[in-house]
């Protein structure tokens, strides 16, 4: 059997070589209907831009049909369609490389060569916790996830702002966000004797209020940078202020003294760091206009400002149920609310007093929080349904989730125990089973992944006492639904066995948790 990890990367780079010189014109499936027949397409408009009459080159499907390479997943056929060039893997041996070599899935692979530093800018942590809106909240936990996807795969990352606000600490804490905390203000003189020279002249700018240096004209970056930047196009001045010289003085200072770093040089050239630092700004849909202010002012006023600064906007959170002006900490207490009650419903009494639950409470809610709030694409609306109660029984919701996954967590312990006692086999080695059999994609979302255990367990109630065991023909079911019923409705036993709170993040945007497959 080929050793070797496959990866999508390299094998959209393979593929984009054998068709010749040229833009990349392939990308990776994900619509189900069209899985059915394809996993990679190249689009018929593309293949015209690159082929002229559109018609591929017979030499181009073969050498794409016979692809190999290090990485680069083994193909079964490649054939014109008219959506363009149709290319469908040998799924099983596909499946066989990834599943029988599950570790090297589990830790991201070691880029070929260092990327950029990445400084993540989330300006909606220099507010206080009462302040922060629903959608800043949403910005936060996309920057935390962001964060942490970066760094499993080896990237260099720095988080701004530090936290002053003496509540934040605490909230964040709460929501399992690690962020940094208060560390001493960077100066701002070098930046402010800049802003000076470029203020709007004395006389167009009146009386100021106090903490007003003046305006400065953004209009021609803008026009210099152009459209294709993305930039909004009514940009035009910006007022200085001496709090915002504080936010780019600490935004200037985590760009240039990175951790680890000799102290930078006086004499170094002016774009010197300029190209070794990244930024992306984690902004709200309300905060987009303000933070191209700041990126804009930032590259005015400082010439080693990096070159590559993206913005990642965040799209409005909607309430259904509740009053608009609901802040993060609201939400939070009414979905923990909401996760006791369930609990309960379900036990016949109260337990949010009981210390040992105390933790599994807070958890739960967080990750009903998170699933909420990053199970959407970033940049979309966010709806929520405030009013609904926690149930397990929709299959949209993060209880959902967490129900299935506790589920599947008491099925391998108790197969665990079965098997230590000799009532049940090992399970058999990879290279026995038959991978012929796995024709369909894998699931890519933990929604998905728990619809189809909920569906087959609610065909086979492989967790409850069957009917031989029991010994007695007519009383399984029963006892087997006495046995599903009368369990916690999270086990409180070990809350890791769940892998939601440290799986959800990376499977809501990446595809596949391998920690959740792993087992299935």
């Amino acid at each position: 059997m080929a050793t070797g990890r496959l990866g999508v990367g390299e094998t959209l780079g393979a593929l984009n070589t054998a068709l010749g010189p040229g833009d990349p014109v392939w990308f990776k499936e994900t619509r189900a209907r069209h899985l059915r027949a394809r996993d990679f397409l190249a689009p018929r408009p593309a293949l015209q831009a690159r082929f002229g009459d559109g018609q591929v080159p017979e030499r181009v499907i073969r050498a794409v049909a016979g692809l190999q390479g290090p990485g680069v997943a083994p193909v079964l056929r490649c054939a014109p369609t008219p959506s363009g060039l149709a290319l469908q893997l040998q799924r099983p041996a596909v499946f066989e490389r990834v599943l029988g070599a599950v570790a090297a899935y589990v830790a991201p692979a070691a880029p070929a060569a260092p990327g950029p530093r990445v400084l993540l800018h989330c300006p909606a942590l220099r507010s206080a916790p009462g302040a922060l809106r629903l959608s800043q909240l949403r910005a936060v936990l996309v920057a935390d996830h962001l964060a942490r996807t970066l760094r499993a795969h080896g990237e260099s990352v720095r988080l701004v702002p530090a936290v002053r606000d003496p509540h934040m600490p605490t909230f964040l804490q709460q929501l399992r966000v690690d962020w940094p905390a208060a560390s001493e203000r960077a100066a701002t003189e070098a930046l402010r004797n800049r802003a000076l020279a470029e203020l709007s002249p004395a006389q167009e700018r009146g009386a100021l209020p106090l903490g007003v240096l003046g305006t400065v004209c953004l209009k021609e970056l803008v026009q210099e940078r152009g459209r294709a930047a993305g930039y909004d196009p009514n940009l035009d001045k910006c007022l200085v202020t001496e709090d915002l010289l504080s936010v780019l003085a600490e935004l200037q200072e985590a760009a240039r003294c990175w951790p680890g770093d000799s102290p930078p040089s006086l004499a170094a050239a002016p774009d010197a760091n300029a190209d070794r630092c990244m930024v992306v700004h984690v902004v709200s849909c309300e905060e987009e206009f303000q933070q191209q202010k700041v990126d804009l002012l930032w590259r005015k006023l400082d010439d080693q400002a990096p070159l590559t600064q993206k913005h990642l906007v965040c799209g409005p959170v909607k309430v259904a149920g509740a009053p608009g002006t609901l802040t993060a900490p609201e939400y939070y207490e009414l979905r923990h609310a909401q996760v006791c009650k369930a609990s309960a419903v379900k036990h016949g009494r109260d337990l949010a007093q009981d210390p040992a639950w105390t933790e599994v409470f807070s958890v739960l809610s967080v990750a009903t929080i998170k699933f909420e709030m990053l199970s959407t694409a970033p940049h979309g609306q966010l709806l929520l349904a405030l009013a609904d109660s926690i149930s397990t029984k929709g299959t949209k919701s993060g209880t959902f989730v967490m129900y299935n996954c506790a589920r599947l967590a008491t099925l391998f312990e108790g197969y665990r125990h079965s098997m230590e006692q000799g009532l049940y086999p090992t399970f058999p080695p990879v290279s026995s089973l038959d991978f012929s059999l796995l024709q369909d994609e894998m699931c890519k979302f933990l929604v998905q992944l728990s619809m189809d255990f909920s569906s087959y367990y609610n065909r086979i109630h492989i967790l409850g006492v069957s009917a031989q065991q029991n010994g007695v023909g007519g009383c399984g079911g029963a006892r087997e639904a006495k046995d599903e019923t009368s369990r916690p409705f999270l086990s409180n036993r070990r809350l890791d066995h769940t892998s939601l709170v440290k799986c959800l993040p990376v499977s809501s945007f990446c595809g596949p948790c391998v920690k959740c497959f792993t087992p299935a």
